[in-house]
C-alpha cells in the first residue's frame, strides 16, 4: 500500500461543517444529520453562537471563532468546507480566504447559478429562515448582488420560529414545520409567479425539499444537495461501465 503521512485524528471525511450551537431535532437532510447523507461528514462546533445570535446580531467578532474552526476541519484533511445556516453568507469571503480548501458557506451561493439556468429574465425564489433579517450583505457575500430575487421567510410562523428561530424549546413536531414550510413556499409563488427556481436559505428546509417541488413544480437548490456536489468534485471517483468490444 502506499505511504501517507498522517497527521489527521479522523480520516475520509470529504465534507466539514462549521456547526451553529441548537438542539431541536435534525431529521434526514438536513447536514446535522449525517445519516442522510451520501458523503463522509466531519463536524466542528462553534460553541455558543446560536441561530439567533447569527440572524439578530452577526457582528464582526462572530468571524474569528468561524475562521478558527474552518482551519481545524482544513488541518483535519476535508477537502471542502460548509456551514449549518444559510446566514453564514456574510462570512463567505473571509471563510474562503482563510483556508486552503473550498469554502460554501451558504446555500446562497447557489442564486447566480439558479438565475442563469433558468434563462437570467426571473428572479430566483428564496425561502428563508427570517426574511427580516435577510439583507443585500448577504447576497453580496456570495457574489450575488444584482440579481433579482423574491424573498419568503418564515418568521411569522409558530413552530418553526419558537423551536428554530427564537430558540424556546427543543422538542420540535416535523409535520407543524413541514406544514408552515410548505404554506410559505405556495405563498410565495401566488405572490410571485414568475419565479422559475427556488433556492432553500435555511439548513432546516432540505428535509421539506421534495414536497416543496411536488408544490411548486420548479427547480429546488439547496445546501444539502450543493454538498453532494462539493463532496463530488473534490474527491473524484473513477467511473464504471462498459464499452464496445474492441
Amino acid at each position: 500500500m502506499p505511504v501517507y503521512n498522517g497527521g489527521q485524528n479522523i480520516c475520509g471525511a470529504s465534507i466539514g461543517v462549521l456547526c451553529l450551537e441548537s438542539y431541536f431535532p435534525k431529521p434526514p437532510g438536513h447536514i446535522k444529520n449525517p445519516s442522510g447523507l451520501p458523503f463522509p461528514v466531519l463536524y466542528e462546533m462553534i460553541d455558543g453562537v446560536t441561530v439567533p445570535t447569527l440572524l439578530n446580531n452577526p457582528s464582526p467578532e462572530l468571524l474569528a471563532p468561524f475562521i478558527k474552526g474552518a482551519r481545524r476541519l482544513e488541518a483535519e484533511g476535508v477537502r471542502a468546507i460548509t456551514g449549518s445556516c444559510g446566514f453564514l453568507a456574510l462570512f463567505q469571503r473571509e471563510l474562503a480566504a482563510a483556508v486552503s480548501v473550498p469554502v460554501f458557506a451558504s446555500s446562497l451561493i447557489q442564486v447566480p447559478l439558479a438565475f442563469h439556468m433558468t434563462g437570467a429574465r426571473a428572479p430566483v425564489g428564496i425561502l428563508t429562515a427570517d426574511a427580516s433579517a435577510l439583507t443585500p450583505q448577504h447576497f453580496e457575500g456570495v457574489g450575488a448582488a444584482g440579481i433579482p430575487v423574491a424573498v419568503k421567510g418564515l418568521e411569522k410562523t409558530h413552530e418553526f420560529a419558537d423551536v428554530i428561530l427564537r430558540n424556546t424549546r427543543t422538542r420540535m413536531d416535523t409535520d407543524l414545520i413541514e406544514a408552515e414550510v410548505l404554506d410559505a413556499a405556495r405563498d410565495l409563488k401566488r405572490e410571485r409567479p414568475e419565479i422559475r427556481s427556488l433556492v432553500l436559505e435555511c439548513t432546516d428546509l432540505p428535509p421539506y425539499a421534495a414536497r416543496i417541488q411536488q408544490e411548486l413544480e420548479l427547480p429546488v437548490f439547496d445546501l444539502t444537495t450543493l454538498a453532494q456536489m462539493a463532496h463530488s468534485v473534490s474527491a473524484r471517483a473513477p467511473y464504471s461501465g462498459i464499452m464496445p468490444w474492441g
